[in-house]
């Protein structure tokens, strides 16, 4: 008997030991996340418009857009087709390059041998933004391809010939909300090719000073001027404002001139730097306002950043579980959960900021302060790795949520290029409505964009693997982008 007890101790001892090391072992090594982290850049390549160059790596693409703008007597050749059509807007691809970019800024040094292609990834977007902000005095333009028609449509950019139209904001016909946007990514990538490219650097730089002029000179939203070309696609839902100080709060990092930080502190009331506002997205830049100049409180404790810093602490500790201010909503297997559509995207940015403000506050000793208690640095990086990890496949359905990562992961991408077959394996063209065999057929698709995330699993942490499914199956620049630097981030962490 008293073997027997001893031997049945031995086993629960052994069986604590074997649940302790499951529940506090990692999920993915550095190297996981490395791989992940290149793979999430290579997904940007299949989404290039233009004439694509020779060190092309997802080789089932090819050319297209060529004559994009030619019709307007414009070069706007080049550029990204925002998530799983051929449309270019423009409200979306400058979020995407100014995420890109924070990407490199904050976590670049963490990206080893990824640097040189990161940066590839931000200048294929600049190079187009740079063109639309600077080929007509008073004039940005803000998208190509008409979208109600391309929705029409299920064919690959190769191929198609739906009208390439032309949209811009004008003295007359204001967009300060993509104007303003354009201007943060363009200071924003200034930064990031300082030393590189001095000279590029200071051509990006002089550019977004331009368009945040014409931006704040000419005030009005790009939804009112554009109506059904940008709606209800990328409408700017939260208008404009937030927008104006989020390429202000960018052009003073950049540019060190003294006019942007007046411009903050003249305007931060009346464009957002009181609310406390809990989404942060292509849309709404107002959480990414407040982490970014609360900086300048931790680091100088400038006192007008002050607010800032508590605006920022009310965003992340809305997101701790267990502070006094918490309702984020997760789902049952622990993801953060916003919204049935393209739910990821606030998974990524949240992630990004909830890692950048750990370091912040890291490298200045700061806490963030939740009511009577405070969130240290530490915390954040846990909340923040636990959604990196779920994405790469630690959730209840054992799926990895980036194309390419991992033994199991989406087949059924809502998108054209990769779900037709590429103009190598079929060279004749396929028209806009033969094409739609490919979105219905139940075979997965023949070209794998590798390290696309898509939409993600429902509030239930269930995903349907299907290619109408847009809402769950469709990936997006913008997913991506701040996942660049959280990948970053863990791919340096023993």
């Amino acid at each position: 008997m008293a073997i027997a007890t001893a031997f049945s101790l031995k086993l629960q001892i052994l069986f604590i030991i074997f649940c302790c090391r499951s529940y506090f072992s990692t999920a993915f090594t550095s190297q996981d996340y490395a791989d992940a982290l290149e793979k999430s850049i290579l997904f940007f390549e299949g989404q290039r418009s233009g004439k694509l160059p020779l060190n092309q790596r997802l080789t089932w693409r090819g050319d297209s857009g060529l004559s994009d703008g030619s019709a307007y007597h414009v070069n706007l050749v080049g550029g990204y087709y925002d998530a799983g059509d051929n449309v270019k807007f423009g409200l979306p691809m400058a979020f995407t390059t100014t995420l890109l970019a924070w990407s490199v800024i904050e976590f670049g040094s963490s990206m080893q041998n990824q640097i040189t292609n990161a940066e590839a990834a931000i200048r294929w977007s600049t190079d187009y933004l740079l063109k639309a902000a600077t080929a007509t005095p008073d004039t940005l333009y803000v998208q190509v391809g008409d979208p109600n028609m391309d929705h029409r449509c299920w064919e690959r950019p190769e191929d198609m010939d739906t009208p390439r139209n032309v949209y811009k904001v004008t003295t007359q016909n204001p967009g300060s909300d993509v104007a303003a946007e354009t201007a943060a990514a363009l200071a924003a990538a200034s930064i990031v090719f300082k030393e590189s490219d001095p000279s590029y650097s200071t051509e990006l730089l002089l550019a977004a000073m331009k368009v945040f002029n014409f931006a704040d000179r000419y005030r009005g939203s790009y939804s009112d001027s554009l109506n059904s070309a940008v709606c209800p696609f990328y409408c700017s839902y939260s208008g404009y404002q937030d927008e104006l100080l989020w390429g202000a709060s960018w052009l003073h990092k950049a540019s060190l001139n003294g006019t942007y930080l007046a411009y903050i502190q003249s305007n931060g009331h009346t464009m957002g730097s009181d609310d406390d506002d809990y989404s942060f997205s292509w849309d709404d830049k107002r959480p990414g306002t407040k982490i970014l100049l609360s900086k300048e409180f931790l680091e100088k404790t400038t006192e007008e950043f002050q607010l800032y810093k508590s605006h920022s602490d009310n965003y992340i500790c809305s997101l701790i579980p267990g502070t006094s201010s918490f309702q984020a909503q997760y789902t049952p297997g622990g993801l953060f959960y916003k919204a049935t559509e393209s739910n990821l995207q606030y998974v990524t940015s949240t992630t990004f900021l909830l890692l950048t403000y750990a370091k912040y506050l890291g490298s200045n000793g700061g806490v963030a302060k939740c009511g009577g208690s405070t969130v240290t640095a530490e915390s954040l990086i846990a909340q923040a790795k636990k959604q990196v990890d779920y994405i790469l496949g630690d959730n209840p359905a054992k799926m990895s949520y980036m194309v390419g990562f991992g033994n199991k992961y989406p087949q059924h991408v809502h998108h054209r290029g990769s779900s037709v077959p590429s103009i190598h394996a079929h060279p004749n063209r396929i028209s806009c409505n033969d094409g739609f065999q490919y979105l219905y057929s139940s075979s997965p698709n023949p070209n794998v964009l590798v390290g696309a995330i898509v939409g993600g699993p429902d509030n239930r942490d269930h995903f349907a693997d299907d290619r109408n499914s847009y809402q769950q199956s469709e990936p997006a620049t913008y997913i991506n982008a701040p996942f660049v630097g959280a990948l970053a981030f863990f791919s340096a962490k023993n």
